[in-house]
């Protein structure tokens, strides 16, 4: 259902929240957490010392070249075996591999969800989760918006609008198709281009000529390894969004990319510059004309591209700061989430955020207004559609509220609030705002 507020207010949802499938006890996954946390932790401890002993090696220089030729091989048989191994592990579990793919695909396909599953192992069991209807939909937006997509973080209310599931996802869970039907062509290409030039840095130096630290490309291929894990689960899951996955895999490819050989490096018998040689040759020495330029408009889209990043940022510290003193300071609040909507003009969560502490006060027309405001910057919200709808029907404006609830309705079609709302507005009965945001607020606790 809808969810206006969480923890009272704490945090806005600008679209239609329902009980998602196999919620589980909090005690349960407390402890399935603490179990992993354990275990990535004992791991870490595992392959630190791992490596902490091969630098070691290194660093001591004990190896001949013969015996670091053969230590590579036999690395790289040990992993052609456990490749061989975990494969054949996974055909023998899996048992016949053509019935399995047959049963995975139309489970993907299935419109029931994960109850389109065989009881057991969530792995095994098969692949309904409706994301065949989240890629469809996200297929069909890029289709529609080709050049420039939809817009970020805009998915969640076309899915709304077109989704055959009653879930509400927020992203289509695929970093690829996100980027494309929100951003279309036009960010499509500027993001492959940005990863290929890392990726094409990265496999320099896989490609390191013999010669350099032992480990060296032994650790870009693990980092590039990593960096591919998290490419290709995050083609069909949200790790976008997760900022401890995504950090550590971006890490993991600017480790492989600074692990590059230089330019120095790649010549073949030209010795590197001493340290501060390359100073003594740039000294006294002017760059030319366009260089400057170039440099002076390298550093101004930085600038432009570190404010694109912090001014959102600082947007949702004010929204969730006000969201933590509206109950004893609504005028500080109010004026915390004007300056979040300057600070980012593009989203109307600081406007759907004032406008449920305007109806917690029981002021309808500030409300209202900031609704309004909200719809301004986000047109499809269908969130704050419904509040301007029930407000209307409240005041007497059966007309608007028509207009309003209809208008809702389209946008969120298998919402049974708005149509309850809608269907007493046709009927000459008055939507109750309180009574409609607490049957928001029951159905957005029933989340936790």
């Amino acid at each position: 259902m809808l969810a206006p507020v969480a923890a009272g207010i704490g945090a806005t949802a600008p679209a239609v929240l329902r009980v998602g499938n196999h919620l589980r006890d909090g005690r349960v996954v407390a402890s399935t957490l603490h179990t992993a946390v354990a275990a990535m932790f004992i791991a870490a401890v595992v392959v630190g010392l791992v490596v902490a002993l091969a630098a070691a090696v290194e660093e001591r220089n004990v190896l001949s070249e013969r015996s670091r030729t053969r230590l590579r091989r036999a690395i790289g048989v040990a992993a052609v075996v456990t490749l061989i191994a975990l494969l054949g592990g996974g055909w023998a579990a899996a048992g016949d591999p053509v019935a399995r793919l047959r049963h995975g695909w139309d489970t993907f396909k299935s419109g029931k969800g994960y109850a389109a599953n065989s009881p057991g192992n969530r792995l095994t069991s098969g692949l309904g989760s409706n994301r065949y209807d989240f890629y469809r939909v996200a297929l069909d937006e890029f289709v529609a918006h080709p050049l420039v997509g939809i817009g970020a973080d805009n998915f969640q209310q076309q899915y709304l609008r077109h989704g055959r599931s009653s879930e509400t996802p927020r992203y289509p869970h695929s970093v690829e198709l996100r980027t494309l039907s929100e951003t279309g062509i036009v960010g499509s290409a500027l993001g492959l281009a940005g990863l290929a030039a890392a990726l094409a840095a990265g496999w320099r130096a896989v490609r390191a000529a013999p010669g350099r630290e032992l480990l060296a490309v032994e650790v870009a291929i693990a980092a590039l390894g990593g960096f591919a894990y998290w490419l290709v689960h995050g083609s069909v899951d949200w790790f976008w969004e997760f900022a401890g996955l995504g950090a550590p895999a971006f890490a993991l490819l600017g480790l492989a990319c600074a692990l590059a050989p230089s330019p120095e490096e790649s010549v073949r018998g030209k010795a590197s510059p001493r340290p501060g040689q390359l100073g003594r040759m740039g000294a006294g020495k002017r760059l030319p004309g366009p260089r400057r330029v170039r440099g002076a408009v390298a550093e101004l889209a930085g600038v432009v591209a570190a404010a694109s990043l912090v001014a959102p940022w600082l947007s949702r510290l004010e929204v969730q700061n006000a969201a933590s003193i509206w109950t004893h300071a609504p005028r500080a609040a109010y004026s915390r989430l004007q300056d979040a909507a300057g600070l980012n003009p593009f989203s109307d969560e600081a406007y759907l955020v004032a406008g449920s502490i305007a109806l917690r006060y029981g002021d309808l027309a500030l409300a209202d207004r900031k609704f309004s405001q909200a719809l301004a910057r986000s047109p499809d919200d269908a969130y704050a559609t419904l509040e301007r709808g029930a407000i209307a029907s409240s005041s007497g404006q059966q007309e608007v509220a028509l207009r309003l609830l209809a208008r809702a309705a389209q946008l969120q079609p298998h919402d049974q609030l708005t149509r309850r709302a809608l269907a007493l507005a046709r009927a000459g009965r008055r939507v109750s705002v309180a009574e409609l945001n607490r049957s928001i607020l029951y159905q957005a606790q029933q989340l936790r």
